[in-house]
């Protein structure tokens, strides 16, 4: 119902066209039509049309003053008529659908495609009885009769296994997608908007706003939907995100009145009559092309269809509905506002794009399952040949058995056995549960994080924070408290330490103060009465605003009365506050005709355009030069140094005749008259200093950069701990800056920013660029071996692009504009720098949550993967059974992941240094734990499987015929690998080496619920699983000892712990492999755990004279070509064509180059020593840069396609190979080999 409410606004908008909209004096599509002009063409139709923007009021049967009567009546008929702010979203995927997606999944379409071939065989029974002898050994065990009848269990509970995977696959798909539309709800809740009701200014939630509303806009805000500008100062727009155009447009009454929904206000306030809302805005229009209205369509070509009484009726029906079910709506699906839409899709667009570059954690993980992946595909091909290999030799060469037509089908059967045996080696092997784990770990520390005030808007910046290096944050509000109180002031030519008496102030001094600051202010900055008793006044709007309107209360006036009789309208002329003025001004037309600018801003800069001054008895005398110094010492150091940031305040005068050109700016905000400098403080918030001693222990680096004084900034650092007296540290202001770090000819030097930035501290009175400018020089800084990465925190419109282009960019929730909010990832809902350190906190988490489960998930791999290979090897079948290895997989990917990725973050984690972006995901003392959990587990199951018979008195489960019944023997081995796995998942809670492993384990219920709920349903697998998942039900005795084994765990792991890393040299090796090493996996198969340098170099040889081969090869061809060439003239077009395809022949290069490789390693002798390129199909010579770590080369490709792009390019011409599709490491690789004229291939080339 929800969504059919939503989903009519579009066709019912078309409907109403014809009947001029219920009674107002314009339809929807009129005012579609008027909002689609721009410029002079919109004035004159809105003139011709509407008789301006008064009579479009009048036919929307609203007051350009008081707004809308609000009633609930004229709200609904409004929004009947002309529909609603939201857009509607694409509908979620239903559960079917992500059901349907998890079937994608390879590894289960043959898993499944394997099972149903079971089935089928299953039901076949050969003809004849004598079938028994005469297909051999083969038919062991089909005489059975009862047995026989059970051989479609095994494709039945794979089915139903896979069944299980695939729906807590999309289960998990589902809540994530629930959680994420809950969360994107959240951020649209969130943004409110200022609307005129009933003459009352209300904050509204943006899908309330409906057309024919007042609104007033300000600096920063978000258009929220489509109007007509009533009045507007200094209106300047970025249209940018409908237009493309970067420029502002300036927006006015008398040339272009028309504000679009999405556009940002950059500069400037207004008011605004909102003329479209929802789908027919022109964000909106552009969605419903995009296709989130595609549904709409649809629906309304069925409608079209019906007939028209039906039509009426539906419409009544659908208000109804409307009624009833808006809170099921509202439920049923987070309605987009025409914002919150918009950002959705920019989430989109970002998401596609991939904000920066694909998260680190990201890279790292992909590349690891891609590597394991590879792996198991090899190790379970190979498994699969040795059985069939064994079975046939042993049939029909030992035993010589003839291949008989009737024993064909039991013969497959035998073959399905073994790729099943394969396809599940395939399936543990592959670490299904890595992506899942990321998953869950985000979404469960993202849903936490909204409890610490961080709501994040991009998943990924949750973990990035955990590696982040720098923070540059702003001051006010962030590490202040944002509430401002005028302190200290200097009036005529007296500093007052503290507030005077209003008796002491000259009467007429007293009065332009006043006068100044009531009404060179904007009008939506208020103080209002505290909310409970005894509380703090509550401070509306401009918070440096509210802190100079206390000053008038404190001197006893009142700026109400003031601002009443000059209302806003009146105001003649408003230059607005922006980064590059620094200072407001307000002109105002007196009683007689002249004009009255009041100006205020940052103390030096007003203090600059000063020539006068008021004396003690209000008097102006002149303000030389030598007296400004003196001011700026005596007066404005002292307050700055006192952490005050430090306001003047001045006027000046115009005659009415000429009237002065107000677009001159610079002439204009000259030759003012002060009246006084205020000292205003902001304290620092008591968690800050704290919180930054944190960051400072963790590694994190903190600079302040603010638009204050730098007095004021040095000294608000040294209270925050940013900086420590005598430490070697720079604080510089903006100026100072762009002096260090710009080169003769004005342009950014990275050079120069390395010399500046690690010392930096404090950044003051920096303009927005120079935000923009520090944060890319860090990130683009290549001094340090890490990349730095870079959280930025801003709150103002000018921030948006230096939090763009930080690694993680938090926005304020309260005092943040929309703008800002729009370009963040993460909005601090509390403004609480001691935020930004949970958010540390929980990125590290991620990062640890990650890793543990690895360190399980690739133990039970590595253990599972072996023992399938070896038991299917020696004993032509796998001690673990398809379906037990897929229980194993559930519980150990799915299951795990859960537990061991909702661990709760601790302090510890703020006490070690970042990771960096290229250490490797698995550290050392991972893989000693990774490899010595393996060894104990092997042992154990090993000692079990070919000796566990005699040890427990049992028969052997080992060669049992084809459909025998399930063995005590296996069955133990199956539990006790279970209880290992189990154990073993708490020792995997740490990663650190560190030894008490059970150290806040009841913290976290879900590891408790999980760890109990695994054991009971093995005890039910065990007890009753019997044929499906071949288990025969243990004794008490026997459960004990696999419970025993599973205990020996933990004693192992102290074991483990106490071996130190140093004693390990090849786990540095290990916990690094380099590219050609592979994974443990196989290195334990292969007897070469260590490869050495030498053998690498060898590698490296073979492969370099290989390529010399085919090059001597390709050159060869093209000589044979010439010769056969007859005319000279196609010699001569060969020679050029031969230089403009050198691509081509570099293709046929690596093509041939890649044959000569495989020719080698079909050769059995020499595969073990180039086997690894079996596992890169791609193939690349990654040797180039052996200290890549491997397992988690984060960006590699990006990083090396650095490298080699910023390479002089080399004689070779083969550069060209970076746009052909060639692999590009091969590529550069080869150019380096050609190209160095010492290499003895490079002598070959010349002499041929």
């Amino acid at each position: 119902m929800g969504d059919m409410s939503n989903s009519d606004f579009y066709a019912k908008n078309q409907r109403n066209e014809g009947n001029h909209a219920a009674g107002f004096g314009c339809s929807v599509m009129d005012l579609r039509s008027l909002m689609e002009l721009r410029g002079t063409e919109a004035v004159v139709k809105l003139q011709e049309d509407y008789g301006g923007v008064e009579g479009l009021c009048k036919r929307l049967k609203t007051s350009p003053t008081e707004g809308l009567a609000g009633t609930e009546t004229d709200l609904d008929k409004r929004k009947e008529t002309f529909g609603q702010n939201l857009i509607p979203p694409k509908k979620p995927k239903t559960f079917l659908q992500l059901v349907w997606e998890a079937l994608q999944d390879v590894t289960l379409i043959i898993l499944e495609i394997a099972a149903l071939i079971s089935l089928g065989l299953s039901f076949y029974h050969p003809p004849g009885d004598s079938t028994g002898e005469s297909c051999g050994a083969a038919a062991g065990g089909v005489e059975d009769e009862g047995e026989s009848e059970a051989g479609w269990i095994e494709g039945a509970a794979i089915l139903l296994s896979v069944v299980c995977v695939v729906l807590v696959t999309a289960f998990n798909d589902w809540s994530k997608e629930k959680q994420f539309r809950g969360l994107q709800s959240r951020i649209e809740q969130e943004q409110k908007f200022q609307v005129v009701r009933g003459s009352q200014v209300i904050q509204l939630p943006v899908a309330d706003i409906v057309a024919g509303d007042i609104a007033q806009i300000k600096y920063g805000d978000l258009l929220p939907a489509d109007g007509v500008l009533i009045q507007g100062n200094d209106l300047k727009i970025d249209e940018s995100s409908l237009t493309g155009e970067s420029d502002h447009v300036k927006k006015n009454v008398e040339k272009d009145p028309m504000l679009l929904s999405g556009t940002h206000v950059m500069e400037g306030s207004g008011r605004m009559v909102v003329t479209a809302v929802g789908v027919n805005s022109q964000t909106g229009i552009i969605f419903t092309l995009l296709g989130a209205g595609v549904e709409e369509e649809e629906k309304k070509e069925k409608k079209g269809k019906i007939s028209k009484m039906q039509d009426g009726n539906m419409e009544s029906n659908q208000i109804k509905v409307k009624k009833q079910d808006g809170a099921a709506a509202m439920e049923m699906q987070p309605l987009k506002s025409a914002e919150g839409g918009e950002a959705d899709e920019k989430e989109k667009k970002k998401v596609s794009v991939s904000k920066k570059e694909k998260s680190v954690l990201q890279g790292k993980l992909t590349k690891l399952a891609v590597q394991i992946g590879k792996a198991g595909l090899l190790m379970s091909a190979v498994t699969v040949i040795i059985l069939v290999l064994y079975f046939a030799i042993d049939n029909f060469v030992m035993q010589r058995n003839p291949w008989k037509p009737e024993c064909t089908p039991i013969y497959v059967q035998y073959f399905v056995k073994f790729f099943i045996i394969g396809v599940t080696v395939l399936v543990v092997a592959v670490p299904e549960g890595l992506p899942l784990a990321v998953t869950i770990s985000l979404a469960y520390s993202v849903k936490k994080m909204m409890k610490d005030n961080n709501l994040v808007r991009h998943l990924d910046a949750c973990e990035t924070m955990g590696n982040a290096t720098a923070i540059c944050s702003d001051k006010t509000g962030t590490l202040t408290t944002n509430r401002m109180t005028a302190v200290q002031c200097y009036v005529g030519d007296v500093h007052y330490k503290e507030i005077p008496d209003p008796g002491a102030l000259s009467p007429k001094s007293l009065e332009l103060l006043v006068n100044s600051i009531s009404l060179n202010s904007a009008y939506t900055t208020k103080i209002l009465p505290p909310d409970k008793e005894g509380g703090l006044p509550k401070q509306v709007g401009n918070k440096t605003e509210c802190g100079l309107l206390g000053l008038v209360l404190e001197l006893k006036r009142d700026y109400q009365p003031i601002r009443n009789q000059i209302p806003e309208e009146k105001l003649y002329k408003v230059y607005t506050f922006n980064s590059v003025r620094k200072s407001m001004s307000t002109v105002i037309k007196m009683p007689d005709g002249s004009f009255r600018m009041y100006s205020k801003g940052a103390s030096e800069i007003v203090l600059k355009k000063c020539s006068h001054v008021l004396n003690e008895v209000g008097e102006a005398r002149v303000f030389r030069p030598r007296d400004k110094d003196e001011m700026v010492k005596k007066v404005i150091e002292p307050m700055a140094c006192d952490g005050l940031r430090t306001i003047c305040v001045g006027y000046r005068d115009f005659p009415s005749n000429p009237e002065p050109n107000w677009e001159d700016e610079n002439n204009i905000l000259t030759d003012l008259t002060a009246i006084c400098v205020v000292g205003i403080e902001d304290p620092v918030r008591p968690e800050v200093p704290d919180a930054i001693q944190k960051c400072q222990r963790a590694g994190i680096t903190v600079r302040m950069v603010t638009g204050d004084n730098i007095n004021t900034a040095r000294a608000i650092a040294i209270k925050c701990g940013i900086i420590h007296p005598g430490e070697d540290f720079l604080c510089i202001d903006g100026k100072e800056f762009n002096r260090r770090i710009r080169n003769e000819k004005g342009e950014v030097e990275q050079e120069r920013i390395d010399k500046v930035w690690p010392k930096l501290r404090v950044l003051a009175r920096s303009s927005p660029t120079d935000k923009h400018t520090l944060v890319k020089g860090i990130i683009d800084s290549t001094m340090t071996d890490q990349r730095q990465v870079v959280a930025v925190t801003g709150d103002g419109t000018n921030d948006g692009p230096a939090l763009k282009k930080a690694d993680v960019g938090f926005a304020m929730g309260i005092a943040g504009t929309d703008v800002a909010k729009e370009a963040s990832d993460i909005i601090l809902t509390d403004d609480n720098f001691s935020s930004i350190v949970k958010a540390v906190m929980w990125g590290r988490n991620v990062y640890d949550s990650i890793s543990k489960f690895l360190q399980f998930q690739l133990t039970v791999n590595v253990v599972a993967v072996i023992v399938a290979f070896t038991g299917a090897c020696i004993t032509q079948d796998s001690p673990l059974k398809a379906v037990q290895m897929l229980w194993v997989n559930l519980i150990m990917d799915t299951f795990a992941s859960l537990a061991l990725a909702t661990e709760p973050p601790t302090e510890s984690l703020l006490k070690r240094k970042p990771y960096g972006r290229n250490k490797p995901l698995i550290s050392s003392t991972m893989t000693k734990n990774i490899l010595g959990h393996g060894v104990y587990q092997l042992v154990i199951i090993f000692t079990l499987l070919f000796v566990g018979e005699q040890i427990f008195d049992i028969d052997s489960g080992r060669n049992a015929p084809l459909h025998s019944p399930p063995s005590e023997h296996y069955t133990i081995i199956f539990n006790t690998f279970v209880m290992m796995q189990l154990f073993n998942e708490i020792n995997a809670r740490k990663i650190h080496g560190e030894r008490n492993v059970f150290d806040g384990i009841f913290r976290n219920p879900i590891f408790c619920s999980i760890v109990f709920g695994t054991f009971a349903m093995q005890i039910v697998i065990v007890q009753f699983g019997g044929k499906p998942f071949s288990c025969q039900p243990l004794d008490l005795e026997k459960w004990m000892w696999c419970v025993f084994l599973g205990l020996g765990e933990l004693v192992w792991g102290q074991v483990i712990a106490s071996i130190p890393n140093s004693r390990l040299r090849f786990l540095r090796r290990a916990g690094q492999l380099s590219q050609k090493d592979e994974l443990p996996e196989e290195d334990v198969n292969e007897d070469n755990e260590e490869i050495d340098h030498a053998e690498r170099e060898l590698r490296r040889g073979q492969i370099l004279w290989f390529r010399g081969l085919n090059r001597i090869q390709t050159q060869i061809d093209v000589v044979n070509t010439f010769k056969s060439g007859t005319s000279f003239q196609g010699v001569g077009a060969l020679r050029r064509q031969s230089s403009t395809t050198s691509q081509t022949q570099d293709i046929r290069v690596v093509n041939a180059f890649r044959s000569s490789l495989y020719e080698g390693l079909e050769k059995p002798d020499s595969r073990t020593s180039i086997h690894n390129f079996m596992t890169h199909p791609e193939f690349r010579i990654e040797d180039s840069t052996p200290n890549i770590p491997l397992i988690d080369d984060t960006d590699d490709d990006s990083a090396r396609r650095r490298k080699y792009s910023s390479q002089p390019s080399s004689p070779n011409k083969n550069n060209n190979a970076i746009d052909s599709g060639i692999n590009l490491t091969i590529d550069t690789s080869k150019s380096a080999a050609s190209s160095s004229p010492a290499s003895p291939l490079h002598s070959l080339e010349t002499s041929l």
